[in-house]
């Protein structure tokens, strides 16, 4: 079946299998390999993208159910060379190891920036409770998104 939709910006339209998980149409289709897989029953979250401006596992929805969506992937963070705050508040803070759950949780972290600039440290780790980080203690992850929060875009494209 073919499928229409805006990644990053950018239409895409392509032959996929009624079946493809978007995940796999991110990263196999498009070569979008920033966004991972992990657990593909959708409890890790290192899969979590961006449909329509809300955070989604995309390991449970089928590419197809995503035509005719905007889906912005860690890849879409970053724009014209500027790193986004997030992007940056994680490098800041040392918010990753292994940086393998770094890209699902920095989707739901500008989502949570984006909906609430000034959030708590509380509503940043009940936010972020889906995304399943194995090497932290979520300190320094915690402390990355108030990073962002502090430094919105226009101060932290030049911090």
């Amino acid at each position: 079946m073919q499928v229409t939709m805006t990644v990053n910006g950018e239409e895409f339209t392509r032959e996929v299998e009624p079946r493809m998980l978007l995940v796999h149409f991110l990263r196999d289709d498009l070569g979008l390999t920033g966004t991972h897989w992990g657990c593909d029953t959708s409890n890790c979250g290192v899969c979590t993208v961006q449909i329509d401006g809300q955070p989604v596992k995309s390991c449970t929805i089928l590419a197809a159910m995503a035509a005719g969506h905007e889906i912005r992937t860690i890849e879409g963070l970053e724009q014209n060379g500027t790193l986004d705050p997030v992007q940056q508040g994680f490098m800041q803070e040392h918010g990753l190891q292994c940086g393998f759950c770094t890209p699902g949780v920095m989707m739901t972290a500008r989502w949570l920036l984006d909906k609430n600039p000034d959030p708590d440290t509380e509503t940043i780790r009940e936010c972020i409770s889906g995304n399943i980080c194995r090497c932290t203690g979520y300190e320094n992850i915690v402390r990355a998104i108030r990073w962002a929060a502090e430094h919105p875009a226009t101060e932290g494209a030049s911090a």
